[in-house]
C-alpha cells in the first residue's frame, strides 16, 4: 500500500515533534513516525540551559513548561576526592543574548507539551522504517508493516541508530569507552532540596543533582568502569552509591539515590559523533535530511543534547517553510516544471538548514567530549589540573555554550 506525505519526520522525540510543531506553526502539515506504541520518555529528565528556552519559546511552549518547572540559580561542584567545592557559579549572570535561564525539565512533560500543540493524527505509532528508496523526486519510505510513504521531504530525528543517517552516509555513533545511570524520584511530600545544580566528582566519574520541582529530582552519574552498564538495577543503584558513599557527599544526596525506585533507573552506553563527520558529512542530501541525536550524538558533559534538538527543530521549520511557501516562478508551466521546482526550493531550504546547524553541531560535540575526558580523568595531573586550574573555566563554558539564540521561526 503507497501513502502520498508532503513532509515525513522519522521520530517522534525532541527534534521530531520541535520540528513538527514548528512546521505546524508556519502553517505546514508533517507526519511524525514513531516506532514504538507510544512516546519516549527514556533519560527521565534534561537540563534546559538558555538557548533551549529561546527554542522553547519560539514554538510557543515555553511559558507552560516554566510554570511546571524550578529556575536553578546556581552552579555547585564538588570533589569527593578532597570534599573541596572546586567551582560555584552563579546563573543570574547576562549573556550577549540577555538573562541566563537554566531548568531541569521532566522530558515526559516536554513531549506531552509538544504533542499537544500538534494536530490530531500527526504522531503514527507502531511505524519503524526498514529501507528508503529514491523515486523521482520523490523518497519512498518502506515500514515494516509494509506501509510504503512517498514523500517529498524526509527528515531523520530517529536517534543515534539513525536508518535515515545511515542513507545519508554517516557511519554509527562511536563508543566512548563510558556510561550513564540516570534514575528520578518523586517523593511523597516537598524534598526541600534547594534550586540549584549540585555535581560531584570522583576518581573516572561525575554526578549531578537537578531538581525539576518540588517533589522531583533527577539524578545521573557517568563513568569509566563497566559495572554500570548492567541491566539490573540493583546493581546499578548500589554502584552509583558506593561512588558517593565518603563523607563529603551530604545524606540528602546520598538519600536521593537510595529513595529512587528501582524501574526508575536506567543506564546506557555514552556515544557520540566524530566531529569530522559532521565537517565532510551529508547533513542534508536532495530532499532528506537529519536533525537531533541523529545528526549531533554527544556525551551529556555539557547538557546540551536535547537543547540542540530544540534549535535544531526550529531553524529546520524556519528553512523548510521558507522553501516551501515560496511562490512559484512564473515561468513554470507543466506538473513536471512544478514538481523539479519544488525539489530544488526543498533541497536549496535543507542546504541552508544545514549550513546553520554544521558549526554548531561540531562546537558542541568536540566541548562535550573535551569537557568529558577533562572531567572524568582519574590519574594525578589530570585530577590536580581539574579541581585547581580548570574548575571554575569548565563552569563558566556551560554557560558560555547555552548563550546562543536559534532564533524566531519566521522568515523572509
Amino acid at each position: 500500500m503507497e501513502e502520498v506525505q508532503d513532509i515525513v519526520i522519522v521520530g517522534a522525540g525532541i527534534a521530531g515533534l520541535t520540528t513538527s510543531l514548528g512546521l505546524h506553526r508556519l502553517g505546514i502539515q508533517s507526519l511524525v513516525l514513531e516506532s514504538s506504541d507510544s512516546l519516549r520518555v527514556t533519560g527521565f529528565a534534561f537540563t534546559t540551559w538558555t538557548n533551549a528556552w529561546k527554542a522553547l519559546d519560539a514554538i510557543g511552549i515555553g511559558d507552560s513548561l516554566r510554570q511546571q518547572h524550578k529556575q536553578f540559580y546556581a552552579n555547585f561542584t564538588t570533589s569527593t576526592i578532597s570534599g573541596v567545592q572546586t567551582a560555584a557559579m552563579s546563573f543570574e549572570a547576562k549573556g550577549k543574548h540577555g538573562d541566563h535561564e537554566v531548568r531541569c525539565v521532566n522530558r515526559k512533560l516536554l513531549l506531552e507539551a509538544l504533542t499537544k500543540e500538534l494536530p490530531s493524527g500527526t504522531i503514527r505509532f507502531s511505524s519503524k522504517v526498514v529501507s528508503i528508496e529514491i523515486s523521482g523526486f520523490y523518497k519512498l519510505v518502506h515500514l515494516a508493516d509494509g506501509t510504503i510513504l512517498k514523500t517529498k521531504v524526509l527528515i531523520g530525528c530517529d536517534g543515534v541508530n539513525s536508518v535515515v543517517a545511515k542513507w545519508l552516509g554517516f557511519k554509527a555513533p562511536t563508543f566512548t569507552g563510558r556510561a550513564a545511570i540516570r534514575g528520578c524520584v518523586n517523593f511523597k511530600s516537598n524534598h526541600g532540596i534547594e534550586p540549584k545544580f549540585f555535581q560531584f566528582f570522583g576518581k573516572a566519574f561525575r554526578s549531578g543533582f537537578l531538581p525539576y520541582d518540588d517533589n522531583g529530582v533527577y539524578w545521573f552519574l557517568t563513568s569509566n568502569e563497566d559495572k554500570e552498564r548492567e541491566d539490573d538495577p540493583i546493581i546499578m543503584k548500589q554502584f552509583v552509591l558506593s561512588k558517593l558513599g565518603n563523607e563529603y557527599v551530604p545524606d540528602e544526596i546520598k538519600a536521593i539515590v537510595e529513595n529512587t525506585e528501582l524501574d526508575s533507573i536506567i543506564s546506557s552506553p555514552l556515544r557520540y559523533r566524530h566531529p569530522w563527520e559532521l565537517l565532510w558529512g551529508n547533513i542534508s542530501k536532495e530532499n532528506v535530511c537529519v536533525a537531533g541525536d541523529a545528526l549531533h550524538p554527544m556525551t551529556p558533559d555539557i547538557g546540551q543534547g536535547g537543547c540542540a534538538a530544540l534549535e535544531d527543530g526550529v531553524v529546520l521549520a524556519r528553512c523548510l517553510a521558507g522553501a516551501l511557501l515560496k511562490e512559484q516562478s512564473e515561468e513554470t508551466k507543466g506538473k513536471g516544471d512544478r514538481e523539479r521546482e519544488e525539489y530544488k526550493r526543498i533541497e536549496m531550504g535543507l542546504k541552508k538548514y544545514a549550513k546553520e546547524r554544521r558549526w554548531r553541531s561540531i562546537e558542541l560535540i568536540s566541548t562535550a567530549y573535551i569537557v568529558g575526558f577533562v572531567q572524568q580523568g582519574n590519574g594525578k595531573v589530570t585530577t590536580f589540573f581539574r579541581d585547581n586550574i580548570l574548575a571554575a573555566f569548565l563552569a563558566g563554558l556551560l554557560l558560555k555554550r547555552a548563550d546562543f539564540d536559534c532564533g524566531k521561526l519566521s522568515f523572509s
